[in-house]
């Protein structure tokens, strides 16, 4: 009588097991069903919300007058580290973290310039110099220059004059 109850116990364990189909987990359901309606959805793109930067404290930026081809701006900075400015100064970079500053300080240093960098506290902005000058013609043929040296990068396109306002 024990014989024949173990026996159709593991019988039934046997039918119970093989009779089962494999199961797939319901995150894989989940996936599947997803990937379909995704599929199946018309491909729009998201609207790009635009976000403005946050100035700290508002900046006073002028433009000198009867100036050569872009602009010129006039703003008190001081140097950081070694270096002297004179009047007009090309700059090619600016930066609100000092470490950005430094490394394209040390790019352009490599590249043969003499790259000083200028701290404006009203802005709290950190300026790269790449070269400075005592009158306003020379900077802006360098400024030129600089741009046509390196057409490829659209952050030294942007290269301006700086006024330093003692």
């Amino acid at each position: 009588m024990r014989k024949l109850a173990v026996l159709g116990l593991v019988v039934c364990i046997v039918l119970g097991l093989s009779s089962c189909k494999p199961s797939e987990s319901a995150y894989k359901k989940a996936y599947e069903k997803a990937k379909q309606q995704e599929l199946a959805e018309p491909q729009t793109a998201a609207p790009v919300e635009e976000v403005a930067p946050v100035v700290s404290a508002p900046v006073e930026t002028k433009v000198v007058e009867n100036a050569p081809v872009g602009t010129i701006r006039q703003e008190k900075v001081t140097v950081v580290g070694a270096g002297n400015l004179k009047d007009y100064s090309v700059v090619c970079g600016s930066f609100g973290v000092k470490a950005n500053a430094e490394n394209l300080k040390d790019f352009l240093d490599k590249e043969g310039y003499n790259a000083v960098i200028a701290f404006n506290a009203d802005a709290a902005m950190y300026r790269v110099i790449v070269s400075t000058y005592a009158d306003r013609t020379s900077a802006a043929n360098a400024r030129d220059a600089f741009k046509a040296k390196y057409p490829n990068r659209k952050d030294f396109q942007g290269a301006w004059l700086l006024y330093r306002i003692n």
